[in-house]
C-alpha cells in the first residue's frame, strides 16, 4: 500500500471565510485539473474567491473546455503569435487588468514568465510546481527526482519571481515514491496533492495569512 500523503495545514473549513472574494485569474496550458481544483473549492466554499478570467495558450488545451463548463469567460493567447515573451505578457496583463484580477495564477502554465507579469503583479503570482523545492526546479522536475532516487517526493505553491521556481514557499505536501512508481504514476499522486495544497494555499492569502 502506498503511504498517504502528508499535506500541512489542511483547508480551512467553511467557517473561516474571508470576508471577502479573492478575484483570480488562472494561467493554464493543458488539461486544466488544479483550474477545476481550485473551482470546485470555491463551490464548497473551502475557497472564498472568484475566478475572473482563464488564459489559456494551446488551442487544443482541455481546460477551454472546463471553462465551458464552468461558465467561467476564457481568452486564447497563443504564444506563437507573439514575436517576444514580453509581448505575450504585455497581452496577458492587459487581460487580467480588463477582468479586474488581483491574484494570478499559474495553474500548469507551461512559458516562463517576464518581468512584464511579474512587475505588473508583484508578489501577486502564485504557481504550483511537481517538487518540493528548492529540489528539482524545471520542467522536468518528477524525472529528476526518480532519477536521483529520492524516497519522498511532493509539490510545492509558492510565489513566483525572475528566477525559474525561486520564489517564496507557501505550502507543500508530501508525496512518498515507491519502487515501482514511473513518472505518470507519481505524477498522478503529486497531482492529487496539488489539487488540495493550492487552494488551500489561495485561502490562506484570502485570509492574511500569507
Amino acid at each position: 500500500m502506498i503511504p498517504a500523503a502528508l499535506i500541512s495545514p489542511l483547508p480551512p473549513s467553511p467557517a473561516h471565510l474571508a470576508a471577502e472574494p479573492l478575484p483570480l485569474g488562472v494561467l493554464a496550458s493543458g488539461s486544466g485539473s488544479n483550474f477545476e481544483a481550485i473551482l470546485s473549492a470555491i463551490q464548497q466554499q473551502y475557497l472564498q474567491a472568484t475566478v475572473q478570467v482563464l488564459i489559456y495558450n494551446n488551442p487544443a488545451a482541455k481546460v477551454a473546455e472546463r471553462a465551458d463548463r464552468w461558465g467561467i469567460p476564457k481568452v486564447l493567447l497563443n504564444h506563437r503569435d507573439f514575436a517576444h515573451r514580453e509581448d505575450l505578457d504585455q497581452a496577458i496583463v492587459s487581460t487580467l487588468k480588463t477582468h479586474g484580477v488581483e491574484w494570478v495564477v499559474m495553474a500548469g502554465w507551461m512559458r516562463i514568465v517576464t518581468p512584464v507579469l511579474i512587475n505588473a503583479y508583484p508578489q501577486s503570482i502564485v504557481n504550483v510546481h511537481p517538487s518540493l523545492l528548492p529540489a528539482f526546479k524545471g520542467i522536468r522536475a518528477i524525472e529528476q527526482a526518480l532519477a536521483a532516487g529520492v524516497k519522498v517526493s511532493g509539490c510545492t505553491v509558492h510565489l513566483v519571481e525572475p528566477e525559474v521556481d525561486s520564489g517564496r514557499i507557501l505550502m507543500q505536501a508530501v508525496v512518498p515514491v515507491v519502487p515501482e512508481d514511473t513518472p505518470e504514476t507519481l505524477q498522478a499522486r503529486i497531482q492529487q496533492q496539488e489539487h488540495q495544497i493550492l487552494p488551500a494555499a489561495l485561502q490562506r492569502i484570502a485570509l492574511g495569512l500569507l
